[in-house]
């Protein structure tokens, strides 16, 4: 059998939508799946059973077919000539960035994933004995990993959260998860970066954080206990100056083998590679992931990062979520506009009070909008919708920030 299935005939593998399957029925049902005929990638669509997805993909790697995760057979069969000639996982990712429209499809080896399966279990602390919950769709890479992961170790994978001891999920379910009941006392979180607030009630409660910062391109770059990230086992970071910062590039095992439909991936002579994400050195030696290059706001000569900016809003009394981008200004250049959703009865007035004195001049929103954060299905903020919606007026109609109005 593949690598990727241990443990005993007798263990419960995976448990979604009340189905439990023990480790010698997936075993079994593996080598009988069926797959289309050819040599050519298999498709896994959207929206079906979660224990058929993950049969069809163990089958493949077991018999070296290529399979896509997230689009039907006719995609597939229209990658087939697109793929790198060792791919073994095809994973559609959307990114933060661009239309929801236009996936890319990040292909990779099986052996890039699992040359860090020891290292995150070390890391995480996480064993056999675990019943391992994920908190999002199968065909996103940070939860379809986390699968294969808990198969890995011979633990349980379920869509459970009763009775689970671990959790995968991003900072924004964390925080709706944390203070219920059900709450393991072991959680993973990726993603995006987490608040200092929702740590403080992680911390509260107990919970031991492993959160690690990647890309469905580069997997693992990063990781720590929720205090500060180091460089994840195996990975070499280069810190490299560009006009808007310093990017961050990684060389490791675990690196993807290329994108087919463009998007952000580069790579150098010597084996390192990025996606456009700033980072900076902490005092203590670690290191800090500020956002994505390509979402800078140039704006009256100061150059706002948006992931900074969420970030610290986010930490405001009864704000659940922001998304922050640029609009083309006249004066400005740019300036930076920003969607909070609220929570807990707060009113918009009360945040933009608030963002007065968390956040500098440069960085205060300029307009402002009380709506539902869009994201992409893995959790990040979807700036591409963003940017649109704000484009037609689809947002409806924004309030000015005291400074916008000082300065009109």
């Amino acid at each position: 059998m593949i690598d990727w299935l241990r443990g005993s005939r007798h263990d419960v593998a995976l448990a979604f939508g009340g189905d439990v399957v023990r480790v010698g029925d997936l075993a079994r049902a593996v080598g009988a799946a069926r797959l289309p005929a050819g040599s050519g990638p298999v498709g896994c669509p959207l929206g079906g059973d979660p224990v058929a997805l993950v049969v069809t993909v163990l089958a493949c790697l077991d018999r070296g077919r290529p399979v896509l995760v997230g689009a039907a057979q006719p995609r597939a069969d229209a990658l087939a000539a697109e793929l790198p000639g060792s791919t073994e996982l095809a994973l559609l990712t959307s990114g933060s960035s661009g239309p929801a429209a236009a996936p890319r499809v990040v292909a990779r080896t099986s052996a890039s994933w699992l040359a860090s399966a020891a290292p995150l279990a070390g890391l995480a602390g996480l064993g056999a004995a675990d019943r391992i919950a994920v908190t999002g769709p199968l065909h996103v890479s940070m939860h379809l990993y986390a699968v294969l992961h808990a198969l890995w170790l011979g633990a349980c994978a379920t869509d459970a959260l009763e009775g689970a001891s671990a959790v995968h999920a991003t900072p924004t379910r964390l925080a709706r998860l944390v203070d219920t009941r059900a709450m393991p006392e072991t959680a993973v979180v990726a993603g995006a970066a987490m608040s200092a607030s929702l740590r403080a009630r992680a911390a509260a409660r107990g919970i031991r954080i492993t959160e690690y910062y990647g890309a469905a391109e580069l997997s693992f770059v990063a990781a720590g206990d929720g205090r500060g990230l180091r460089p994840f086992p195996g990975v070499e970071v280069s810190l490299r100056e560009v006009a808007v910062g310093d990017e961050l590039w990684a060389r490791s095992p675990y690196l993807a083998l290329g994108v087919v439909g463009g998007g952000m991936l580069r790579r150098d002579a010597e084996g390192f590679a990025t996606v456009g994400d700033l980072a900076e050195h902490t005092s203590d030696g670690g290191l800090r992931v500020l956002g994505r290059g390509d979402a800078a706001i140039n704006t009256a000569g100061a150059t706002v990062l948006a992931e900074d900016v969420e970030a610290r809003l986010a930490e405001l009394p009864g704000v659940a979520g922001a998304a922050v981008v640029g609009e083309p200004h006249d004066l400005l250049g740019e300036r930076v506009v920003a969607i909070v959703e609220l929570d807990g009865g707060a009113s918009l007035d009360d945040v933009v009070a608030a963002a007065h004195a968390a956040l500098s001049p440069a960085e205060l929103p300029r307009r402002w909008f009380a709506r539902p954060v869009p994201r992409t299905a893995s959790g990040k903020v979807a700036r591409g919708l963003v940017r649109e919606a704000l484009a037609s007026g689809a947002l409806g109609d924004a309030v000015p920030a005291a400074v916008e109005r000082s300065a009109s």
